[in-house]
């Protein structure tokens, strides 16, 4: 008899097959038993009828506490009903594994006790739908790059420097000196191009920022692309194809995970479809200022609420280009025309979810760079590595970063980014 997974049910209906799963939770009609039931890869409803599976094996389906785990044979049939569609009529029915009271049970629970549980709590549909989607984004990321001509390269989570200055990072001794966890791979990547072209990493970064609001992480996962021999308006078009290619792999691929998130489907499918809006950063906050924002003005970042208010201006992901060069990192090219700004974006999606992808051109001249480290109080001998991409065979390359959770967030539509990562690292918060 073959051993199936639930997800696989649509392509055994009307056999006999087995099935190894945990209970989620049960229910009795009589001399009917409801098992609710999953695998890993998807829920369903198993169904044993006393007068078919016999007095034992009713007695022990009836019996079965909230994730025992089981084997069970039976008959897979469609279930209109359900979301998922099919059910399996249960023959016999093995227990593997007892369950004695279950933490969390059916009934609601406060936020800290999940989290608390966060170990178990990853069982539930809604977690499970999540991080399904979780994983079709980080498929579908290798699979856009891989397509596109572009390789993998590793940067460190160990650095003795930091692209965006050291306020935020977690220090560490590296044997006789001092060492950061990486906020980000960008500058290796940058090094990497020279070598490769183009090149991605995907990767764990930290950032010891002192901040609670449902949009941030401690620890966080980062995808970051850069490319030789290419300026800014290339980069926002393969910016805005990658964010498209993961919107309908979701909808390719998780229509399950989608329809248990009660997801609108067909706003994900506007967001396929491209080009997406650009705005200077000027006009943004012009737009602002018109619109009652009087805690802005130009030369300021954008907050949540800025953000939210822009993006809520446009029915897809919207860019919003050149920001002062006063609040970006040193790196970054100024525009060619202004000395005020520099050629970066910000991708900021829709719904309130806040920015999802940052991205610039970067410098390329030595002098100027050097100039900037200088500026931003940092040592040159430190960046000298840095540096020596601009001594030899520097060229024109622009780059971006995509922080994985906040975009699973946006995509799955969840309040909270501590949701989108198996388990969270918070301000409050490294237990599990």
């Amino acid at each position: 008899m073959k051993r199936i997974s639930i997800i696989d049910a649509k392509n055994y209906v009307g056999q006999t097959v087995e099935i190894g799963a945990w209970v989620a939770n049960k229910r009795s009609s009589g001399k009917i038993a409801f098992l609710e039931l999953r695998d890993g890869t998807a829920y369903f409803q198993g169904v044993a009828v006393k007068n078919e599976v016999g007095e034992e094996i009713f007695d022990i389906a009836k019996s079965l506490n909230q994730e025992t785990s089981i084997i069970l044979t039976g008959e897979i049939r469609e279930d209109a009903r359900s979301h998922f569609g099919y059910e399996i009529g249960i023959k016999t029915l093995e227990v593997v594994g007892s369950s004695e009271d279950y933490p969390i049970t059916p009934k609601e629970h406060g936020t800290d006790f999940l989290m608390d549980h966060r170990h178990l709590w990853l069982r539930s549909s809604k977690q499970h739908a999540i991080m399904q989607i979780r994983n079709e984004m980080i498929r579908a990321t290798y699979e856009f790059f891989n397509d596109n001509g572009f390789i993998k390269i590793d940067p460190p989570i160990l650095t003795g420097s930091a692209p965006e200055g050291t306020t935020e990072l977690f220090e560490t001794d590296y044997f006789d000196q001092k060492a950061y966890l990486s906020q980000s791979g960008q500058l290796y990547m940058e090094a990497a191009a020279m070598a490769f072209g183009k090149v991605f990493s995907f990767g764990p970064t930290f950032r010891a920022e002192k901040s609670k609001t449902r949009r941030h992480l401690i620890e966080f996962w980062m995808i970051e692309p850069e490319m030789a021999f290419m300026h800014q308006e290339e980069s926002l078009e393969i910016q805005e194809q990658y964010i498209a290619y993961l919107v309908q792999g979701v909808l390719d691929n998780c229509d399950y995970a989608l329809t248990v998130l009660e997801r609108d489907k067909g706003i994900l499918e506007r967001y396929t479809q491209l080009p997406y809006p650009r705005i200077s950063y000027d006009d943004a906050v012009e737009l602002l200022i018109k619109n009652g924002f009087e805690d802005i003005q130009w030369g300021d970042d954008f907050g949540s609420p800025h953000e939210t208010f822009i993006a809520n201006s446009f029915e897809k992901p919207v860019f919003i280009l050149n920001y002062p060069k006063q609040i970006k990192p040193f790196y970054m090219k100024p525009h060619p025309t202004r000395e005020d700004v520099v050629i970066c974006a910000d991708l900021i999606a829709p719904e309130g979810y806040g920015e999802i992808i940052g991205g610039s051109e970067r410098e390329t001249d030595y002098d100027q760079l050097l100039a900037e480290i200088k500026k931003f109080g940092l040592s040159p001998e430190e960046y000298k590595w840095y540096l020596d991409l601009r001594k030899y065979g520097s060229v024109p390359h622009a780059g971006f970063g995509l922080g994985l959770e906040r975009a699973i967030t946006w995509v799955a539509g969840i309040e909270h980014i501590r949701e989108a990562i198996p388990f969270p690292r918070l301000i409050n918060r490294i237990y599990p």
